[in-house]
């Protein structure tokens, strides 16, 4: 409920600060007196946007600031999703700055608009004759039913089921798509991985397959030079070895003449050693080297299998090759996976949506149930408020789509007269009828839900008598569970109220400004008279306004 206003330099109201009680609030003032600049400060509260030409002295900022007691709200969850922290007493305030920009916040907390509205409209309801037109709207006749049917736990359920319905959907699409596109590549890269595979790429191959290449391909011009250098090296007549080894044994006769000669020849013993062992490898290489057309041609073709490879896809290396592949590999993979996908995300989906179908069925069917209680409780109050023939038949129909409440599509038909065609609200209800009717259905939602504090402006505009008697009935009623404040002109409602407040203006400093206090009793007494009879208070209005009261 709110507890304390507080409006600082906005519009004619220099400063005001008041305190509320719960119960009904009863707001009075002649017409132009600023009733509507405090509905306007209490809508800057709930997130509307804000008007520099809203302030009062624009060289000062402007500061309307709301304390609501949430302790029965059970809002703390809703604190915790928007970020916020949470307090019993929670303070709203909202500034607008001479510059032009408003800032917001929650228990000192910065916040936008989209918080400020989430919260708000859990906090205040502002009935205007704007708000009176959400009877013709779906969402709102489906929240009057809902509530009703106590549908709140099986919508959330319905809800978060919705939600992964709807994930599902779109990831199947995705995946789909994702097919779509695989396939038109899918046959080009299958053709290049099994290019890849035939081609039985081995790291470092190149380099070795080159080397071998070059050999088989001369191996004639090869093998003579080979057979060139085992002559030269083993002449019998002219051989490097025979005459190598004959210097060896000549400096070895020196070796013991001194330590140069030794030295010497002991170098040309280490040289030898070296040259007998190349020798020995030349014979070797020798007997391994023989032509071998078959393997020159199968070496040469594995080639140009390799450079066709590496310059189709324009890389240098066989190890890059080999990471294509792998890469090929991996895409041809999935494309072939993607049917399991595919068929996974379908039976998911078939999952929920039987969930989905049983839960709308149960939404459905409490719907149903409620309907005629609705309509029995509704007709009762708008009688009681002079609709005497006022009659309502409400529709259910199931569609095959899942909506964001269920299955159902709704029709809320009215009818005035006796004998009337029923008809849509919006179609076959006057202003003051659609008035009358959402004062009933507030009241029967006032049953069934905590409400948040409501302000009736001038709901009763159009009736008066017993009718108007009637309308503060329901509004005390109301009252009894939650906080009710009801802008009126009519003193027989003016007087059921357990607090009274009047707005008024004062000339300070030949300034206007709007001004808002709680009446006493006396003071109540005299302005529910002057309601009666005008500003000039006679003693049979006082007597009258005293007997309201009573």
């Amino acid at each position: 409920m709110l507890t304390q206003l507080t409006i600082k330099n906005y519009a004619l109201i220099d400063e005001l600060h008041v305190s509320f009680n719960n119960g009904l609030s009863i707001i009075t003032g002649e017409t132009g007196a600023g009733k509507s600049i405090l509905l306007g400060g209490l809508s800057l509260i709930l997130g509307k946007r804000a008007d520099l030409s809203s302030i009062k002295d624009s060289s000062k900022k402007c500061i309307i600031e709301a304390t609501f007691d949430v302790a029965k709200y059970n809002l703390k969850s809703l604190f915790d999703t928007e970020d916020l922290d949470y307090e019993a007493f929670t303070i709203i305030r909202r500034e607008i700055l001479p510059s032009g920009k408003s800032r917001a916040f929650i228990n000192d907390t910065p916040v936008n608009l989209n918080n400020l509205q989430v919260i708000g409209e859990h906090l205040l309801d502002i009935h205007s004759q704007h708000q009176t037109l959400q009877l013709t709207n779906d969402d709102f006749q489906f929240q009057i039913i809902d509530a009703l049917a106590d549908n709140s736990n099986s919508l959330t359920a319905y809800s978060e089921a919705l939600n992964s319905y709807k994930d599902l959907k779109f990831q199947l699409e995705a995946v789909q798509k994702q097919k779509a596109e695989s396939i038109k590549e899918f046959d080009y890269n299958l053709f290049l991985l099994r290019e890849l595979d035939e081609a039985k790429l081995v790291s470092g191959e190149l380099e070795a397959l080159e080397s071998e290449y070059e050999t088989l391909n001369n191996v004639e011009e090869i093998k003579e030079k080979l057979a060139h250098s085992h002559q030269l090296l083993n002449n019998d007549d002219v051989g490097i070895i025979n005459h190598l080894t004959e210097v060896k044994n000549l400096l070895g006769k020196l070796s013991g003449y001194g330590k140069q000669y030794e030295d010497v020849s002991q170098r040309v013993a280490s040289t030898l050693i070296e040259l007998d062992d190349i020798f020995s490898e030349i014979e070797q290489l020798e007997d391994q080297l023989e032509a071998d057309p078959n393997r020159l041609d199968s070496v040469n073709t594995k080639l140009q299998v390799i450079h066709n490879l590496m310059q189709k896809h324009t890389v240098s290396s066989v190890e890059e090759l080999i990471t294509i592949k792998e890469k090929l590999s991996q895409n041809v993979s999935m494309t072939e996976s993607l049917d399991a996908v595919i068929i996974e995300k379908e039976n998911e989906i078939n999952d929920l949506e039987r969930q989905l179908k049983s839960m709308a069925i149960s939404i459905h069917d409490n719907r149903a149930a409620i309907i005629p209680e609705l309509i029995q409780q509704l007709e009762t109050i708008l009688s009681t408020l002079g609709m005497l023939n006022a009659k309502f038949k409400i529709e259910l129909e199931t569609s095959d789509s899942f909506l964001t409440n269920g299955t159902d599509r709704l029709r809320f038909l009215f009818s005035a007269n006796k004998g009337g065609q029923f008809n849509d609200l919006k179609k076959s209800a006057s202003g003051g009828e659609l008035s009358r009717i959402m004062l009933a259905i507030k009241s029967v939602l006032s049953k069934y839900k905590q409400l948040p504090t409501i302000m009736f402006d001038e709901i009763d505009t159009g009736v008066s008598g017993e009718i108007s008697n009637k309308m503060a009935g329901i509004m005390q009623q109301m009252s009894k569970t939650m906080q009710v404040f009801t802008i009126t002109h009519l003193p027989q409602i003016a007087a059921k109220g357990d607090s009274h407040f009047k707005v008024y203006k004062t000339d300070i400093d030949n300034v206007t400004q709007t001004q808002l206090k709680k009446l006493n009793p006396d003071e109540r007494i005299v302005e529910i008279a002057e309601m009666l009879g005008g500003i000039d208070v006679t003693n049979s209005a006082i007597e009258h306004a005293k007997q309201l009261l009573n």
